[in-house]
């Protein structure tokens, strides 16, 4: 059944537990008894006040079309996009510093025990990996407020670096998710605070992981340089911390090839191929020592995810062509083999470089591929939406039915 098409009960009750509110907290905020909700929500009590759909709409911070199923920003398959009260939940998430509570006069937060933690974390991780960003959000707003309280409460010296080891982790998917949503300022923060978390737990691949998201961060706010300079350094510190094992370790050589494609990206964004080629020449090394289908340190770090990153490092350096013929090369069965995010991400780099050089009907299909590989990688991100735009815009012609209709899926004009 279409969204369109859901009883409007339904709707109301998406949207609560969407917002994380109880039947009675959700009652009380528009002056309702829960059994008035209940009714509502089962069907049973009608809505046909306007006055009052328009009180529910503001308790729930979504527009009122937007409850009747009539979304005037972007059709209502988009509607499980993460939206602005739940990023500005995430911001509130990180502002808060629990580790302060007893100053604060803040009532004590139960910890929450570690493998109930580390299951959560590893739920996030694949809620990531599966670009289920949505579902990540809210699973995001929990975590930021749980896993500071559990490394602050922590007995003993081992179960508090047990418990930085996840802290980082939740702040670097945060800071990963935050970025993709466009949200670059808010993503530094998370990863500054991974940073200082991976240090607590003193394990350099934590470290070395944490780096990354860092400099992907700095990408976004333009410190192109900068984010180059912090890869490498921490890469070549990393492994002389390690020292000779490094290299028999696919764990380390995951994380080391991971800060060296990071560092690629950053020098091709600076429009330096040569940095570029040496980098990744240095990380594809690295990967024939781990092969495919490893995931050591949620990298995905392999043979193939180099070739994507030399993929992407084209696009950015200009040089489409070369980047479709990157693609042409990679073997199907090993591209389906990575992560949904990973494959979903590399067919928008696809479609930027199929339109550098003109093939807007391949660039079409690329979306539509990667549409069809993770939904959320393009309906949720701000860049996604201008690739499309920029398609349409460039597209004299009629454009595939398919196009058409993911351009109108994501409330995009053509």
């Amino acid at each position: 059944m279409e969204w369109s098409d859901q009883p409007i009960g339904r709707r109301v009750a998406y949207w609560r537990q969407r917002r994380g509110m109880s039947q009675q907290v959700f009652a009380d905020a528009i002056g309702k008894s829960k059994s008035w909700v209940d009714k509502v929500e089962r069907g049973v009590r009608r809505l046909d006040k306007f006055s009052v759909l328009n009180e529910i709409a503001d308790a729930l911070a979504i527009d009122t079309q937007q409850l009747m199923g009539r979304d005037v920003q972007r059709r209502t398959d988009a509607v499980s996009c993460i939206d602005q009260v739940e990023v500005d939940s995430i911001r509130a998430s990180l502002e808060r510093y629990e580790r302060l509570g007893k100053y604060l006069g803040a009532a004590p937060i139960p910890a929450t025990p570690t493998p109930e933690l580390k299951k959560a974390v590893a739920h996030a991780w694949y809620a990531y990996e599966k670009a289920n960003y949505p579902v990540l959000a809210r699973t995001l707003i929990d975590l930021l407020r749980a896993a500071p309280v559990a490394e602050e409460q922590a007995g003993t010296s081992e179960a508090r670096a047990e418990a930085a080891a996840l802290l980082t982790q939740v702040y670097q998917i945060a800071s990963t998710l935050l970025r993709k949503l466009g949200e670059p300022q808010l993503s530094w923060l998370a990863a500054d605070r991974a940073i200082g978390a991976a240090q607590r737990c003193d394990d350099p691949l934590l470290i070395g992981i944490a780096t990354t998201r860092v400099a992907n961060a700095l990408r976004s706010l333009g410190r192109f340089e900068a984010a180059l300079d912090l890869n490498v350094q921490v890469a070549h510190g990393m492994m002389s911390e390690i020292g000779s094992t490094a290299k028999s370790d696919p764990e380390a050589m995951s994380v080391y090839g991971a800060l060296l494609l990071q560092g690629a990206m950053a020098a091709a964004l600076t429009g330096d191929a040569a940095t570029t080629r040496d980098l990744l020449r240095a990380a594809s090394s690295a990967a024939q020592l781990v092969g495919d289908g490893k995931n050591y340190y949620w990298t995905s770090f392999g043979p193939t995810n180099v070739e994507l990153h030399r993929a992407a490092a084209f696009v950015e350096l200009g040089e489409g062509r070369q980047a479709i013929q990157v693609h042409e090369r990679i073997p199907r069965s090993a591209l389906d083999a990575l992560v949904p995010e990973r494959r979903a991400h590399h067919y928008l780099d696809l479609a930027r470089a199929c339109t550098q050089v003109g093939r807007l009907e391949q660039a079409g299909e690329a979306l539509v591929t990667a549409d069809q590989v993770a939904p959320n990688e393009i309906r949720c991100r701000p860049l996604a939406h201008d690739i499309l735009a920029d398609l349409l815009r460039r597209d004299t012609g009629p454009g595939s039915p398919s196009v058409r209709h993911l351009a109108e899926t994501m409330g995009i004009a053509a």
